[in-house]
C-alpha cells in the first residue's frame, strides 16, 4: 500500500515533474517543480489555505510519482507533454488541441506555388499566419488569385514544362503560363515576391503599380481592361481594412487578454503579423474564475505554444506570469530565436492589451449568455441547489431579497423571483422602507419580509382577485450570511410561516462564493452549474435593490430647496449634491467648502450661503 507520508520523505532536492493518481490510478494532476521536496510536500500541509479546486484534488490523491529533471526548462516541457498525454482533471486544459492554418508560399522552388498548411517547418518556404480558420485561408488565397495570375496546376516545374496543353486559366489570362514556358523563372519570382508582400501587409506598392496601369489602359480607351484593375484595387483595399494595424514596427507578437467572472476564465489571443491582426482566438475555461491568473495564465500559455507551429518574436502579456524566465527560455528553444515576454507599462502597447482584455471580456459575456439560453445549467444548478438544502424536489419558485441603501437615506429593498431557474420579471417587487430610518440590513431585511408575507396573509383572507402576494416561495434566498439568515427566520417564524431560508455569501471581492443554511457554509466553486445559478439571482437581486436607490435619489435630487436659489440650474444643483452627497451638508457649508464644486464661482456660493443662513 503506498504510503504518502513515508513517500514524501524521500522526494529529492531536484527539479522535475511530479504526477498525482487518484484510488484508480488515474492520473489526476500534472505539476512542475524547481524543488520537488519543497512543492508536492506543499500539497499535504496547511489545507486550509488551499484554494477550494487544490483542496478537492488534494483529497483525491492516492498516490503520486515523480520524474527528475537536469533543469527547470526540461521539467518544464515534460510537464507539457505529460499534460498533453494523461489530460488530468485538476489541470486547466485546452479544449481545442487544433493546429492554426497558414499559407505557406514555396519560395525554395524555381517556380514557386501556393499552399494552405498546418504544419510551419524549417525547409526555405515562406509561411503567413496563423488564420483563426481554413475558411480565412481559403478566402485570402481566392484574393490572390484574383488579384495575380499564378499557376493552381500540380504540374512540377520545370520538369514538366512544355509536356501538357495550357489549362482554361492560361486561356482566360488568370495565368502566365509557366507550363508552356511563356514566362521566365525571374518574371515569375518577382510576383510571387509580390504576393509575399502582399500577404505581409504591404498593399501600397501594388496599390500603385495597379493604378498606374489602369490610367495607362484608360489612356489606351482599353476601358475594360481599365474597370478589371479597378476592381482589384477595390478587393485590396477592402482586405487592407479588414485587418487592422496594430503597430507600424511590423513585428510579430502575439497579444493576451483574459477575463474572469466567478465561475469561468477566457483567455483572447490576437495574431499580430507584420504590425497587423491576422487572426484572433479566444479559449474558455470553466470553473476556473477564482483561479490565481499567474498560475492560470502560464499554464495556458506552455500549452498553447506546446501545440501551434510557430512562434512570434514577442508574446505580450497582460501582467507577470509564474515562471516567467523559464517559459521564456522554453519558447526560445520552440523558436530557434530569441523570444521576448513583455509585460508593457506605457505606450501604444498597453492600449492593445486593454484592447484584447475587452475582447475577452465580451466573449466570456458571451459564453455566459448562450449557457443561458441553452438552459441545462439552470436545470442542474437547481437539481444541485435541492441536493445541499435536502429538499425533496428542485424548488419551482425562489424569492432573492437584498437591501440598498445611501446612508440613512432610500432605504429600499428589491425581490426578485426566479420560476424554474429563469427569472420572472413580471414577479418582481420593490419595497422602500417606512420603519427604518437608519442604516440597518437585518432590520430593513426583517422589514421586507414581514410586508411580503403579512401581504400574502391578508390575501388569503380577502380572496382577493387581484392578489399578488398570495402565492408563497418554495425557497427564499437573502443577500449575506448567517446573520441575514437569522433575521428574516425570525419574521418567517413568529408569522407562522415554515419556508427554506438560505443566505448569498460573497467572498472578499464581492463575487458569489457560498450557500449558508442551517448555520453552515457551503462552498459552491465546485458546483459548477449551481455557482452560476445562484450568481445569476444575487446579481438580478442586486442590480433591482441599486436601481431602484437611484431612481429614487434621482427623484429627490430633482425637486429640492436649491431650486429656489438664483443661479442653480440641473447641472449646479446635481454638481453640489455629487459633491457633499446630501443636502444637509449643503446647508452647512461654509463659503470657501462651496467654491471647491464645479461650476461653482463667488457669486453663486454667497447666494447659497446667505439663503440657507435666513
Amino acid at each position: 500500500m503506498f504510503d504518502i507520508q513515508e513517500e514524501l520523505k524521500k522526494l529529492p532536492d531536484k527539479p522535475g515533474v511530479y504526477i498525482m493518481k487518484d484510488s484508480n490510478g488515474i492520473v489526476i494532476y500534472v505539476g512542475k517543480a524547481v524543488v520537488l521536496k519543497n512543492r508536492v510536500r506543499q500539497y499535504f500541509q496547511n489545507s486550509s489555505n488551499h484554494p477550494p479546486k487544490v483542496s478537492a484534488m488534494v483529497s483525491k490523491i492516492q498516490e503520486f510519482e515523480y520524474i527528475v529533471t537536469d533543469t527547470e526548462v526540461e521539467a518544464l516541457m515534460l510537464e507539457c507533454n505529460l499534460i498533453k498525454k494523461f489530460k488530468p482533471k485538476y489541470n486547466i486544459l485546452l479544449k481545442d488541441d487544433k493546429h492554426y492554418p497558414y499559407i505557406k508560399v514555396t519560395m525554395q522552388e524555381q517556380y514557386p506555388r501556393i499552399l494552405k498548411t498546418r504544419r510551419v517547418e524549417k525547409d526555405g518556404a515562406k509561411y503567413f499566419g496563423p488564420y483563426s480558420s481554413a475558411f480565412a485561408v481559403n478566402d485570402a488565397i481566392d484574393t490572390i488569385k484574383k488579384l495575380f495570375p499564378i499557376k493552381t496546376c500540380n504540374r512540377v516545374l520545370p520538369r514538366d514544362i512544355g509536356k501538357f496543353r495550357p489549362c482554361l486559366n492560361y486561356h482566360i489570362k488568370q495565368c502566365l503560363g509557366p507550363c508552356q514556358g511563356e514566362v521566365n523563372k525571374d518574371e515569375y519570382r518577382n510576383m510571387m515576391k509580390k504576393i509575399c508582400s502582399f500577404l505581409g501587409g504591404q498593399y501600397d506598392e501594388i496599390l500603385n503599380d495597379l493604378k498606374g496601369h489602369m490610367e495607362t489602359a484608360a489612356m489606351n480607351l482599353e476601358f475594360e481592361k481599365a474597370a478589371q484593375l479597378r476592381n482589384k484595387m477595390n478587393s485590396i483595399v477592402q482586405l487592407s481594412e479588414a485587418q487592422k494595424v496594430l503597430s507600424t514596427d511590423g513585428q510579430d507578437r502575439d497579444i493576451i487578454g483574459f477575463a474572469q467572472n466567478v465561475a469561468d476564465l477566457c483567455i483572447q489571443v490576437f495574431f499580430v503579423r507584420n504590425g497587423r491582426v491576422v487572426g484572433r482566438e479566444h479559449f474558455i475555461f470553466e470553473g476556473e474564475g477564482k483561479e490565481d491568473v499567474k498560475y492560470s495564465l502560464s499554464t495556458f500559455i506552455k500549452q498553447f505554444y506546446n501545440t501551434v507551429q510557430y512562434v512570434p518574436s514577442e508574446v505580450v502579456l497582460p501582467q507577470e506570469i509564474e515562471d516567467g524566465e523559464i517559459i521564456g527560455q522554453w519558447l526560445t528553444g520552440r523558436r530557434g530565436f530569441k523570444v521576448n515576454l513583455r509585460i508593457p507599462q506605457r505606450g501604444e502597447l498597453v492600449k492593445l492589451v486593454k484592447m484584447v482584455v475587452q475582447n475577452a471580456e465580451i466573449s466570456l459575456k458571451l459564453y455566459g449568455e448562450r449557457l443561458k439560453r441553452e438552459g441545462s445549467i439552470h436545470e442542474e444548478g437547481l437539481r444541485e441547489l435541492a441536493g445541499i438544502l435536502g429538499l425533496e424536489s428542485m424548488p419551482d419558485r425562489i424569492e432573492a431579497y437584498d437591501i440598498s441603501n445611501t446612508g440613512s437615506s432610500e432605504i429600499v429593498a428589491s425581490m426578485v423571483v426566479f420560476e424554474k431557474g429563469r427569472p420572472a420579471r413580471d414577479e418582481y417587487r420593490k419595497f422602500k422602507m417606512k420603519s427604518v430610518s437608519e442604516q440597518n440590513d437585518y432590520a430593513s431585511m426583517q422589514e421586507t419580509l414581514f410586508r411580503r408575507l403579512n401581504r400574502a396573509i391578508r390575501e388569503s383572507r380577502e380572496e382577493s382577485g387581484q392578489a399578488k402576494f398570495s402565492r408563497l416561495p418554495d425557497l427564499i434566498l437573502v443577500d449575506g450570511g448567517l446573520a441575514h439568515v437569522n433575521a428574516a427566520q425570525q419574521v418567517v417564524s413568529e408569522l407562522g410561516f415554515e419556508l427554506v431560508i438560505a443566505g448569498m455569501a460573497k467572498d472578499d471581492r464581492h463575487r458569489t462564493k457560498a450557500l449558508v443554511y442551517k448555520g453552515g457554509e457551503y462552498e459552491l466553486s465546485a458546483k459548477l452549474p449551481l455557482l452560476r445559478l445562484i450568481t445569476e439571482i444575487q446579481d438580478e437581486t442586486h442590480r433591482v435593490a441599486v436601481q431602484y436607490n437611484r431612481k429614487l435619489r434621482e427623484k429627490r435630487y430633482t425637486h429640492s430647496e436649491l431650486d429656489n436659489i438664483d443661479g442653480i440650474g440641473e447641472a449646479r444643483k446635481k454638481a453640489l449634491i455629487r459633491h457633499f452627497k446630501s443636502l444637509t451638508a449643503v446647508k452647512n457649508a461654509e463659503i470657501a467648502q462651496l467654491l471647491e464644486v464645479d461650476g461653482i464661482n463667488q457669486r453663486v456660493a454667497e447666494k447659497i450661503y446667505e439663503y440657507f443662513r435666513k
